[in-house]
């Protein structure tokens, strides 16, 4: 099929191609808006991805939860707030996504946490806590606080029947 158009038309920019990652559902409310001081308290504890992404999770879902509206589902809130709470290359990570992939709460979450906490990490940590050793000159009760940390990013993987399977050892 021949291309009809000028050579002008040719060289202009694209205009096609700016659809977000993350599809929100249509919302049939009539008086549904996002509060500034809602997306500002989203912001004040922005994604960088240096930080712990299920804190981060856990966070927005406290902040999410403290909206209701009788005719949209929370799971909307969510979706339309959470490129908010992205900042620098997590942002960057979300606009490179291909377009509509995101559909739905269940489609983001397993997406960004498999991206900023990879497998790789998972399994460090694990190695952590299997070979946890207090240090030198470390009290216990700060090995103790160094060990729930790390039981703390890994718990959340681990199946209950595992923990029982890690040991706290002391020098």
């Amino acid at each position: 099929m021949a291309d009809n158009r000028t050579m002008a038309q040719m060289l202009q920019a694209p205009i096609e191609g700016y659809k977000d990652a993350i599809v929100v559902p249509l919302i049939n409310a009539n008086n549904f808006e996002l509060k500034q001081t809602l997306i500002n308290l989203v912001q004040s504890n922005q994604f960088t991805g240096r930080q712990d992404p299920h804190n981060h999770l856990r966070f927005f879902n406290k902040v999410t939860s403290t909206l209701r509206h009788p005719e949209v589902p929370n799971t909307t809130i969510k979706l339309l707030l959470f490129p908010f709470s992205l900042e620098g290359e997590v942002r960057t990570w979300l606009d490179k996504e291909p377009p509509c992939p995101i559909l739905t709460w269940e489609d983001l979450v397993p997406k960004f946490i498999n991206q900023f906490f990879p497998p790789s990490k998972t399994t460090y940590l694990r190695n952590e806590i299997i070979n946890f050793l207090q240090k030198p000159n470390e009290t216990f009760n700060e090995a103790w606080e160094r060990f729930k940390t790390f039981l703390g990013n890994v718990l959340i993987m681990v199946s209950q029947n595992c923990t029982s399977l890690i040991r706290f050892t002391t020098r």
